[in-house]
């Protein structure tokens, strides 16, 4: 399966912004999805998770309460909407998915957790 990412951009600080993943290929597996970022100079940090059905989802614990992932219809495509975003949002996001009916899978916050990966859309916010 090709994962695409795409939606990033120039934007400002308390702007908000929905990056998208679509899956490619073999759409007719079930995948667990996931976002991950990596900003300049840092280690790739998990963002949030999602199961197939859209049941179950799972965010870091930092930062709270600003990003919210969904599934789109078909279930191939995938959703992050940033809420007021900051200058440390500042990253390449990436997308990520495996092979799994599961609601939960317990690499889920884990890069090594994911078949998967699209090649990252870059978002950068300006204070």
């Amino acid at each position: 399966v090709q994962l695409q990412a795409s939606g990033g951009g120039l934007v400002q600080a308390g702007d908000s912004l929905r990056v998208s993943c679509v899956a490619s290929g073999r759409t007719n597996n079930p995948y667990f999805m996931g976002w991950f970022r990596q900003a300049p100079g840092k280690d790739l940090e998990f963002v949030a998770a999602i199961s197939y059905s859209g049941d179950r989802t799972y965010y870091a614990d930092s930062p709270q309460g600003r990003f919210t992932i969904s599934r789109g219809d078909p279930k191939n495509t995938m959703y992050l909407q940033i809420h007021s975003l900051k200058p440390e949002d500042t990253a390449v996001y990436y997308c990520a998915a495996k092979i799994s009916l599961k609601n939960y899978e317990p690499g889920y916050s884990r890069e090594y957790g994911y078949d998967y990966w699209g090649q990252g859309t870059q978002v950068t916010v300006s204070s």
